[in-house]
């Protein structure tokens, strides 16, 4: 071992024993590395791209293996295309991060910023002969990332702690296989999978092709369509918490639509009413004949579907407030959950590269919707990680002042037999006092569903980008919430 190596050990053994400034998941540096590590691995590994690979890899590369020493830039290089990208035809190998496995440290000197140090963990699979993917083994790793003339890339690699894959390991394969194969009898692009386990998310996976040969990120965004109005309903519950907002305080002290400001029936909008869906609006003013907003009956006396109802409350809350409604979605939800990913309108910091494009049943494409204005029922683009840390957080009712979370999961309307809405949630009667909470979305080229079983703490997350998603919501419900998803399956056929 060289002296430089030496010291080089040495400074990594103090580093991890006494850095502190971690940097935050929602920050600039945490994006940049995450898309840096998926374009080096997802991309570069995974399907033997030598050029991105090339590319990403400084030419001062230093990586070392626990297993098989230390090599440059061009053994390294050499080693990759004459081993594991020897024989594409017949053997492929798939390396995949551990989810929330990664810290990410930035390194500065004279406070500039000149390199990130990353440690995560991380598995591999193979396929040989085109046979089904197997889990081979894990591994721990550290990368130095460098700006390099004004790009990143990797200086210094060690990977370590490898280990076989363990006997418990192999459901978890086969389960993956199993989700493989539901993509390809649906044709489903890209699926995005959380599972949540003692009121935890203990897993994120995804599926699938964000582009041809280009595997999906962890970290894909997704448009959830519908799955927005949770988070609007947070949005208004939280204030209420905070005794900023009154659930049963008529909407029209702050605002009133003009298409219904001669109809006195306005006055009886309340927070409630919309969170419940029964103000007895349609779904959109714009299914009615003169595109424009009326009542389909009174307000509190039945439930009905709206979005315009969303968007009525998102006008009253931003009149009040003088603040948009993803600022008041920031401030309140995004950031004290960390959902760094997560925004109602596509700006700046939206990072295409990892959107999954809607998908039709032919397969083809639909336009990337990029909207500027935050729509409170529609249109909102999260991650499986950030909207998981939501939907748990909705379960826990951290957020929530305990009477008010009591309001949200009371049964406020029934829609079908042993089938109600709460405020914001659809709320399932399980029996023997169990029950869940789920909201699913539904748009051109994105099906998605979550649900949560506050009781027992499991709860499950479905993201697709496909019309089509929707055909592997019950079996996956039913794998991994076992007799609870096949009591939500069955009130959903009746």
């Amino acid at each position: 071992m060289t002296k430089y190596t030496q010291i080089l050990f040495c400074f990594i053994i103090i580093f991890l024993n006494t850095a502190k400034a971690q940097a935050d998941k929602t920050s600039t540096i945490y994006k940049t590395i995450l898309s840096r590590d998926s374009l080096l691995f997802s991309v570069g590994f995974n399907t033997c791209d030598f050029k991105q690979m090339e590319n990403l890899l400084s030419d001062q590369l230093e990586f070392y293996h626990d297993k098989d020493g230390i090599s440059d830039k061009k053994k390294f290089m050499t080693d990759f295309r004459n081993g594991l990208c020897k024989s594409p035809e017949t053997y492929r190998a798939k390396r995949a991060l551990i989810s929330n496995s990664t810290q990410i440290y930035p390194m500065y000197k004279n406070g500039e910023l000149y390199a990130v140090i990353q440690n995560g963990a991380h598995q591999f699979y193979e396929s040989i002969n085109h046979q089904p993917e197997q889990l081979v083994g894990s591994a721990q790793f550290t990368n130095f990332w460098f700006l390099e003339n004004g790009n990143w890339r990797l200086r210094k690699s060690l990977s370590f702690d490898h280990q076989a894959k363990q006997a418990s390991e192999d459901a978890s394969s086969e389960n993956d296989q199993d989700i493989e194969d539901l993509l390809k009898k649906f044709n489903i692009p890209t699926l995005g999978l959380g599972i949540i386990e003692g009121s935890e998310l203990k897993q994120i996976k995804v599926f699938g092709e964000i582009k041809k040969d280009v595997s999906a990120p962890y970290n894909t965004y997704f448009n959830v369509a519908s799955l927005t109005k949770p988070v609007t309903a947070m949005v208004a519950l939280r204030l209420i918490s905070l005794g900023k907002w009154k659930l049963d305080e008529p909407l029209a002290s702050y605002w009133t639509d003009p298409d219904i400001a001669h109809d006195p029936r306005h006055k009886k909008l309340t927070t409630r009413l919309i969170l419940s869906h029964q103000t007895g609006f349609p779904n959109w003013r714009w299914m009615n004949p003169d595109k424009k907003l009326s009542f389909q009956f009174d307000p509190g006396t039945k439930y009905q579907y709206s979005g315009e109802g969303f968007e009525y409350l998102k006008k009253a809350l931003e009149s009040k407030f003088r603040k948009t409604l993803d600022q008041l979605a920031k401030e309140l939800i995004f950031e004290p959950l960390k959902m760094g990913d997560t925004n109602y309108v596509w700006d700046k910091n939206t990072d295409e590269s990892r959107f999954a494009i809607g998908y039709n049943k032919e397969s083809l494409p639909y336009p990337v919707e990029k909207t500027k204005t935050a729509n409170a029922a529609d249109d909102l683009h999260t991650t499986i990680e950030d909207y998981g840390n939501f939907i748990v957080s909705v379960m826990k009712g951290s957020l929530l002042k305990r009477d008010i979370f009591q309001e949200m999961i009371k049964r406020q309307v029934k829609t079908k037999e042993n089938k109600y809405f709460g405020l914001g949630f659809e709320i399932y009667d399980l029996g023997n006092g169990e029950y869940a909470l789920a909201h699913g979305g539904a748009d051109l080229g994105t099906r998605c569903i979550a649900i949560v079983l506050p009781k027992s703490g499991k709860g499950i997350l479905i993201f697709t980008n496909t019309d089509d998603g929707y055909k592997v919501y019950e079996k996956l419900a039913i794998h991994y919430l076992g007799e609870q998803g096949k009591k939500i399956a069955e009130i959903e056929n009746k």
